[in-house]
């Protein structure tokens, strides 16, 4: 096996990947590696926006308590402070490096804030009216660009890590179904989410959880795994993929109306469209059974054409792509798997149970989001913790001699070079159990009968493969399993955890679950 070093090795391009490399530039040499191009993660898709206490009708505290209330009594409150008092450094940052965030009309220095659910104050910021995330991709990887200690490496996948006697000392990774040794002074997981364990998600075809596997069988904590997001709108075509429609298309005053045309969210919640993200999305869920439809509608009729053709382009030139003017006609909408609140448990500073290990955004498990993330929160938690946890990880790196020594006496594990049969139907069969049965809403039967069938494959995940297809199914099935194990030991309804047959808070709900492989 080839073997290479490297002072600091990031996993993952996104916003926090990128915002790691960046502080830890200074400190020695850095490799980003990524399984697709550079730009392909969730915050290139992100429309929504990125929430701070920037305008002078909000303030820190306010955001702090949002943002609590959100996470409905499992937000950490020591993460959630550094992520709102942190934040506007953060912002100020990025428009130093070059963000062009959207303006007043008329006011080209005045910040443009918006209102999303669960938001008590207009406190998000747009780029392009709908491609907040393109904008941050676009700033950082330019910054990126700009510093010659950063090497980038696109198409290539984390295996697995390289720990011994709880110490990570890199990572085995593949390039073109050629494993390569990464030896690294420190290794940060910046990997994102899982969402494409789902049938119906937003998420891009990057997001198969493989951060959270390598790490949880390298040794380490994940926390959290049973709290995954589910956001209410995404684009409902049998011919479509499941494009999200931004959280402002409701903020700016979108209703939604159930099959049979009639406005329903008064019957769920006093909030209506502004209730929190796993309100809405269970609300969308139960209504779609009551009319037995397989989706519901949002409404933009009211806002105007002009004001929706110059907020939203990107949404609107999407939809009209499909064959659907939103301008004049409703939506089809369903909800879809879209971001995992648990993930690799950290301190606030990115450290994790494995030396030497580190995680941030998506991939890492702060506490800062609890059982629902507030609208907006994540790409500011992928630019505060990723600055964070790249400082931290600078400042605990293992001496280069013990790195150095290890690469020489480290033997790797075989891999199999063959394929899994029948794959794309196992990866299908998956993600539709993954809906049905640990979707939305989740039940003691359903949540069995998802864990015997899991079994039948336990014979991908005892094996290693060269093929990004194999590794990611591999990862897959291990995180699916996890899911399931904690939503069952979750015998309670909190945030975006909904159990039927324990639809209350109850008992010790507010504890947190963990788990470390023996």
């Amino acid at each position: 096996m080839i073997r290479e070093h490297t002072d600091f090795l990031v996993i993952g391009s996104g916003v926090a990947g990128l915002r790691a490399a960046i502080e830890l530039s200074s400190a020695g040499r850095v490799t980003v590696i990524t399984k697709d191009v550079a730009t392909e993660s969730s915050t290139e898709y992100a429309q929504g926006g990125i929430a701070v206490a920037l305008s002078d009708e909000d303030e820190v505290g306010i955001h702090y308590e949002d943002t609590l209330r959100a996470g409905d009594g499992l937000c950490r409150e020591e993460a959630v402070k550094a992520l709102v008092e942190e934040g506007p450094e953060r912002i100020l940052e990025l428009i130093s490096w070059g963000a062009e965030f959207d303006t007043e009309a008329g006011k080209k220095q005045k910040l443009a804030f918006g209102l999303e659910a669960a938001h008590s104050r207009k406190r998000i910021l747009h780029a392009g009216g709908d491609s907040t995330g393109k904008e941050l991709e676009r700033v950082l990887i330019n910054k990126v660009k700009t510093i010659s200690s950063i090497k980038r490496l696109p198409f290539t996948l984390a295996q697995d890590l390289i720990v011994e006697d709880g110490v990570c000392y890199g990572a085995i990774v593949v390039s073109e179904r050629r494993p390569v040794a990464v030896f690294a002074r420190a290794t940060v997981l910046a990997t994102g989410g899982l969402g494409q364990i789902y049938s119906i998600t937003t998420n891009p075809q990057v997001a198969t959880g493989d951060g959270y596997a390598a790490a949880y069988r390298a040794g380490a904590a994940l926390e959290d795994m049973e709290f995954v997001q589910f956001h209410p709108t995404s684009l409902y075509l049998p011919s479509a993929p499941h494009f999200l429609l931004t959280e402002a298309l409701r903020g700016e005053g979108g209703k939604l109306l159930n099959v049979n045309l009639k406005p329903f969210m008064a019957g769920y919640h006093p909030d209506m469209e502004l209730a929190p993200r796993d309100v809405v999305s269970r609300a969308i869920f139960t209504e779609m059974g009551r009319t037995g439809a397989d989706h519901v509608y949002l409404d933009l009729r009211d806002m105007g054409e002009d004001f929706v053709k110059r907020r939203f382009p990107r949404v609107f030139s999407t939809c009209l792509k499909y064959g659907f003017d939103i301008t004049r006609q409703p939506i089809p909408v369903c909800p879809a798997a879209h971001y995992m609140m648990g993930g690799v448990k950290t301190d606030v500073t990115g450290h994790t149970n494995v030396k030497g290990l580190f995680a941030a955004g998506e991939a890492a498990c702060t506490g800062v989001h609890g059982a629902n993330r507030l609208a907006s929160n994540s790409l500011l938690e992928g630019l505060v913790y990723g600055k964070r946890t790249g400082q931290s990880a600078a400042d605990d790196a293992l001496r280069s001699e013990d790195v150095l020594k290890k690469q020489k006496t480290f033997f790797p594990p075989p891999a199999h070079p063959h394929s899994i049969p029948a794959h794309d139907e196992i990866r299908g069969d998956l993600r539709r159990l993954m809906w049905q049965n640990a979707g939305i809403l989740r039940n003691e039967d359903s949540l069995i009968d998802a864990e015997k069938k899991l079994g039948r494959w336990r014979y991908i995940t005892e094996s290693s493969f060269l093929s990004r297809r194999e590794i990611e199914l591999k990862n897959m099935i291990d995180i699916s399993a996890l899911i399931i194990r904690a939503a069952r030991l979750r015998k309670n309804s909190v945030g975006a955890h909904f159990r039927s047959d324990y639809p209350q808070k109850t008992g010790d709900w507010q504890r947190h679950i963990t788990f470390v492989k023996e």
